[in-house]
């Protein structure tokens, strides 16, 4: 008797599982279709771009490397965040997602991705000056570092940005000026929930030893994080990161629901809802190797669902902090094939493109690779059969190679060359080496007419510049001082 009622039990729940897994299934299917026409529609935006950029003079002999940003591309970005996170959250619980604006500090960016709903995490006072220049409203601004000063702090705290203490001795500094100067800012620690690290260690910071943060797993510190809430009623917030590029969906939730557990036993221990919001921080990563996005916002938001429940059931604002996956795929490096050679039966395309635009591709290729298009001195799509060759830079060492031993169609010189996904930690990053110049960056977007308009984010950089920026003002400075062993 007990045999059959185990085995009714058995096909009852495998006939309730069955729908549900054809339903998952049939998700996956409209996601992975969707995924597919979104890619194609980014790519052939971006041809259209690159080619408006050499008609409209943007590239050329005179212009030799850009950035180009798919403004509808980050728009789709935005919209398919916050839709994630709305599906999964109840009608009315307060979240903010706080672009990590070290990913693309450009006040034309973040202004835009304000116009989308997306507010700012910032790491230093330049940062924090960004967003104020873009005009993201101080409610929607978060300041996270591992070494902010009393005057940070105070500027932020005046301000009423929402701060997350990095350790005991940054909070003492907090309580010091919450006490001369009561703050309408939201305040809690951030802390390290040590679950471990992905395959690029310099991204993961929920490693044992990471900077980031109060680790939680060392002797006293889980204690004494929830000492420290306890003692002080105005911390309500916790903020967990556990990682970027390299970090698998399923460590990035194993460190939020760390946190959330963290959470819900300072609640119980102080008898009160004292934490009102997780701040999960960012971190999802992007696929180089192709076209499509993936993972999706939308597959990391059912996986915290599911993993963390809790989390979403309306007791908890959250924030969260994405940067490289908000932009990312929706940026182009494209430079000018200056010269084309050979060596050791090696073709080489050299451009204006390298070191001082993709510094991590050029220091860490096996781990930052990107993807390599080659247009032709229109700006049209190379054709033709696939050539193995490097695709190198301008910068004086071997190394300056955005791609080694590269299948492509032949880049010739006048060729273009485009590094693909560099919408975040690239162009807007320069890298001075040789006193290369910044390039212009330009978004764009269909005019409605057939074409492709541009606008400028930030004006190409002039000799005259890096001159002013490399003390020439002060040409004479360093002579005027006395010699060795004068009197």
């Amino acid at each position: 008797m007990e045999h059959d009622i185990e085995h009714e039990a058995r096909e009852h729940e495998a006939q309730d599982r069955e729908p549900r897994e054809r339903e998952a299934q049939d998700r996956e299917a409209q996601d992975r279709d969707a995924r597919e026409r979104k890619a194609r529609e980014r790519a052939a935006r971006r041809d259209e771009a690159v080619r408006g950029a050499v008609e409209q003079g943007l590239l050329g002999p005179d212009a030799p490397v850009a950035g180009l940003l798919d403004v509808t591309g980050i728009r789709e970005s935005a919209a398919a965040l916050r839709a994630a996170f709305d599906a999964v959250v109840p009608p009315g619980t307060p979240v903010l997602h706080a672009f990590a604006v070290k990913a693309t500090p450009l006040v034309p960016v973040l202004s835009l991705l304000h116009a989308e709903g997306i507010g700012a995490e910032v790491a230093s006072p330049g940062e924090l000056a960004l967003a104020r220049a873009a005009g993201v409203p101080v409610a929607r601004t978060v300041l996270d570092s591992p070494a902010k000063t009393p005057a940070e702090l105070r500027e932020a705290l005046a301000l009423g940005i929402a701060v997350n203490a990095d350790n005991p001795q940054e909070l003492d500094r907090i309580d010091g000026m919450v006490r001369t100067a009561p703050t309408r800012s939201p305040l809690g620690i951030r802390v390290n929930p040590q679950v471990g690290g992905g395959t690029i260690g310099a991204t993961s910071t929920a490693t044992e030893t990471s900077k980031f943060g109060v680790a939680l797993r060392d002797e006293g510190a889980r204690e004494w994080v929830v000492r420290a809430y306890l003692e002080r009623p105005w911390l309500t917030r916790l903020h967990a990161h556990t990682g970027s590029q390299g970090i698998p969906l399923s460590l990035l939730a194993r460190g939020v629901a760390e946190a959330y557990a963290l959470a819900e036993e300072i609640n119980a221990r102080a008898g009160r809802h004292q934490i009102d919001t997780l701040d999960i921080g960012g971190g999802l990563p992007v696929d180089f190797t192709g076209e499509a996005t993936v993972p999706t916002y939308a597959q990391y938001a059912r996986l915290l669902a599911e993993e963390v429940p809790g989390l979403f059931d309306g007791r908890y604002g959250l924030v969260t902090e994405f940067g490289r996956s908000l932009l990312a795929k929706h940026g182009t490096v494209v430079a000018r094939v200056e010269y084309a050679k050979s060596a050791g039966g090696r073709r080489i395309a050299v451009t204006h493109a390298g070191v001082q635009v993709a510094t991590r591709t050029v220091y860490a290729p096996g781990s930052w690779p990107l993807r390599i298009a080659g247009y032709d001195g229109k700006g049209r799509p190379k054709e033709g059969p696939l050539v193995v060759q490097d695709v190198a830079g301008p910068a004086c060492f071997s190394g300056d190679l955005l791609a080694e031993a590269r299948a492509l169609p032949l880049l010739e010189q006048g060729d273009y060359a485009a590094a693909l996904d560099t919408g975040a930690y690239y162009f807007a990053h320069h890298y001075a080496y040789n006193s290369l110049t910044r390039p212009g960056i330009y978004g764009f977007a269909p005019d409605g007419t057939g074409g492709v308009a541009f606008a400028t984010v930030r004006e190409p950089q002039t000799v005259a510049e890096v001159v002013a920026e490399s003390g020439g003002a002060y040409a004479a400075g360093l002579t005027t001082l006395p010699a060795s062993g004068s009197r």
